[in-house]
């Protein structure tokens, strides 16, 4: 799925890693435990991010966050393909569209940085970010 990046008028998926990473910092399963460099490199990644640098220029953190997250066992680092837990079977309904409905949407980025994409529960307040700070943003389907 492509998102609006922020506000650029561009479309894709954003950082990949960065998103991995945003996605196990919210996962309360423990599905990033890391020892004491690992959670240096996290806070220098966050840190960074925050402080307006593009994911790509920190790409040297990241590598050695992914070296760091392999040591520990978690054998596919920073990639989302055998680390991410499994959706559950079929498919999950949609809203329904139309008169007297909200419109569909997503919960992204807060600031369009990565490909993290949810979605929105009624019932629960929006997911947060922990790597900017903030809750994410909803993002309209078309």
């Amino acid at each position: 799925m492509e998102i609006e990046t922020g506000g650029r008028g561009e479309r894709g998926t954003g950082h990949a890693r960065l998103g991995e990473l945003c996605r196990r910092l919210t996962d309360t399963s423990g599905s990033l435990r890391l020892g004491a460099r690992g959670q240096r490199l996290v806070e220098s990644l966050t840190s960074g991010l925050r402080d307006g640098r593009d994911p790509e220029e920190l790409d040297d953190v990241f590598d050695e966050l992914e070296e760091e997250l392999l040591a520990a066992g978690h054998s596919a680092g920073l990639g989302s393909f055998r680390t991410t837990p499994p959706t559950p079977p079929g498919f999950q309904p949609l809203p329904v569209a139309g008169p007297g409905h909200p419109p569909l949407h997503v919960l992204a980025c807060p600031l369009g940085r990565c490909g993290r994409v949810e979605a929105p529960d009624a019932e629960a307040p929006h997911p947060g970010c922990r790597v900017f700070d903030r809750p994410l943003r909803p993002v309209p389907l078309r």
